[in-house]
Formats: structure tokens, sequence, C-alpha cells
């Protein structure tokens, strides 16, 4: 049997037969009992044994009792989180039981110990444990997901910003050239294509800033987000036959700009990418959806998404059979979404109907008091 597998439980009483009864009463296959006959016994093994599940402690025990055992548990970072049972005979009195609470125990078992009891308890406690363990394994995964995709981040944003500057540089120089100034469309392109190019190296800036931050310290500030996704809209170039519109006016949120500009941006990048009609038609728009969270919408008359690929579609690395023109999908960029919004508790979702287009959702936290400008 593996360790995740195994539950170790730590049994403490200074009379041995107590131990080895409450062996015999708890004993399966994937229990591990670690037995101590005092106070300071039981302090050792849990500081020396890092998978303990939960302790079973005797509350009188000459020179250290099982309230001081318990309350020295819950003082030690490396034990603190450690379920404790008191298994005792004093009085069930309430100023004992609340002593026993506030010293740390979760929970009591009197003596004489009434075995089902007893045993659905420990199940209860174990059954806890390993879910504890699971979710602990899944923020690990999480976080080394997050670390791939920050070094991703740094990777792309650093082999970008060279090239950049060289294309920057040659279109400044085209714009002063005094032989295209008589050319009005020519001078509007490069200025136009000018204004994108620095547009994009600010976004690879912040990216690069990102990358090398932690979450927290990066600062949240005022985001006019109806300027922004105008902003946006015209240097994505929709070609001509997509139309891109905002419904209504979108909110002012104080928020972390980066992220929520990354997750409409590429919520719009992918409808203009993927839309099939003779005619796109793409809305943006956004209401309150609570106290606590506006509601994004990203709405397109492209091609759907079938009911079975709705829910693969927000999964790292996978893709749907929809074909775009540059066919260049990585099953990244909705990952990421899904990610930046589910960190501040919002969600995000789609409707969608084969044939006749989609609708993204997608929850934004209200870190401070909003406003409609």
């Amino acid at each position: 049997m593996s360790p995740t597998q195994q539950f170790t439980i730590l049994l403490v009483d200074d009379r041995p037969e107590n131990l080895i009864s409450l062996e015999e009463i708890l004993e399966a296959d994937n229990r591990v009992f670690l037995k101590a006959n005092s106070g300071n016994e039981a302090l050792k093994l849990a500081l020396k044994h890092d998978n303990i599940g939960l302790v079973m402690l005797d509350v009188q025990m000459p020179e250290m009792d099982g309230f001081e055992v318990a309350r020295l548990l819950k003082s030690n970072p490396k034990t603190r989180d450690t379920s404790v049972i008191f298994v005792t005979a004093i009085s069930k009195e309430e100023q004992y039981m609340l002593r026993g609470f506030r010293e740390g125990a979760v929970d009591f078992l009197h003596k004489p110990l009434d075995l089902n009891i007893t045993k659905a308890k420990v199940k209860v406690f174990e059954q806890l444990y390993f879910y504890q363990q699971g979710l602990k394994q899944a923020i690990d995964d999480k976080d080394k997901v997050n670390k791939q995709l920050e070094r991703f981040l740094y990777i792309v944003a650093h082999d970008l910003k060279s090239p950049l500057a060289g294309i920057t540089s040659l279109l400044y120089l085209l714009k002063d050239d005094d032989r295209l100034r008589s050319f009005d469309d020519v001078t509007e392109y490069l200025t136009m294509l000018t204004d994108a190019s620095e547009h994009l190296a600010g976004m690879i800036t912040s990216i690069l800033d990102y990358s090398r931050k932690s979450d927290h310290q990066l600062q949240a500030e005022k985001v006019d987000v109806h300027e922004m996704v105008e902003q946006m809209i015209r240097l994505l170039f929709p070609p001509r036959n997509i139309h891109i519109s905002i419904e209504g006016r979108l909110p002012v949120i104080h928020t972390k700009k980066l992220k929520l500009q990354q997750v409409l941006q590429n919520l719009i990048s992918n409808a203009m990418k993927y839309n099939d009609k003779k005619e796109g038609v793409i809305t943006i728009a956004a209401e309150e959806d609570s106290d606590q969270f506006y509601r994004f919408c990203v709405r397109d008359n492209g091609p759907g998404i079938a009911s079975a690929d709705q829910e693969k579609i927000f999964r790292l690395f996978q893709t749907t059979d929809n074909k775009s023109n540059s066919d260049s999908s990585t099953g990244v960029g909705l990952n990421i979404i899904k990610m930046f919004v589910e960190e501040q508790g919002g969600k995000v979702w789609v409707d969608s109907d084969p044939g006749k287009g989609s609708s993204f959702y997608f929850q934004w936290s209200k870190l401070k008091q909003p406003e409609f400008s």
C-alpha cells in the first residue's frame, strides 16, 4: 500500500491496556498506529512523523495532561492542522467541553467507549483527511501549471520584443519619409500600424512584468473598460466583413488591468478568428450580476460550439473541430481565461447554438465599488 493511501493515527494514553484496546477497535488494512504513553512522547512522535491524520488523546495523564498536549500541537505550524479527538472519562460538563475545544480538539469520545460511535467518528475524520490531501495535491498541481504558464509568457514576450522593436523603428522611418506624405491613405495606415506596434510593445512589457511578479504584487488600478475595449477593437484590425460593437456603456472597475484585458482580447480575437459568416457580427456587453460581480458577454454569429465541446474548451490544451483561417489554436487561451476568472471567485461559461453563434460569459469581481461613467 502506498503512503498516500495510509491513514496514520497517534494514540496517546498513560495506560498501555487502553492503547491496545483502541488499536483493536480501530484496526483496518489501511491504518497505521503510533502509540505514546505520555504527553512528551506524543509531542516527539507528532514532530517526527509528518503524515499523522488523527490524534486520539487521553485527557487525564500525569506530568502533562491532554489539554496541554493539544495546546502545544496547535501552537506548532507543523502539527496545528492535525485533528485531535479527546478520549476521556472526565465530566461531560460544559466547562470541560469548552476548554477542550479552546485548546484545539475537534471532538470528544467519552469512556467507556461506544464501539460503533468510536468507529464511525474515526471513519469521518479519515475521509476528511484524504479529502484534504486531495485538495492539497490539486493546489500543488495548479501552482505547477501556473509557474509553467508564467515561464511560457516570459519566453514568448521576451522573444517577441526584439523583432517588434525593429518593426516599430522601420515604421517611424517610413512615416517620416517625405516621399510618402502626399499619399494620405499610406500615411493613415502607417499611423495605425505605428499605434498598434506601440500598443503591442506595451502589452509585452506588461506581460514581462507580470511574469516576474507574484499575483499579490500586481497593483489594481482604475480601468475604464469601455475605453479599453474601444482601443482594443481598433488595434485588432478586424476584417471588413467583421462588425464589432459595444452594447451600452461598459463599466469603470478598480482591477488588475492586464488580466481583464487578456480575457476580453482573447474572447474577441477568437470570435474574429473563427467566424465563418459572410458578414460577421460581434457584440460586447456588461451588466451588474450581483453586489460582488459584473457579468461580461462576448457574443458572435460564428459557427457555434457543439454541446460535447462546451465544457472541454476551457481545459488546458483542449481544442474543438472548428477551424480558423490560420488554424493555430493551442488550447491555452481559454484555460488562461478560466484561471483568471476563477482565481477571484467568478466563473466563465458559454451558451452556443451550432451554426448560429456563441455567447461567452464571465464574471469579473468588483474589487472596489465600481462606477458607470
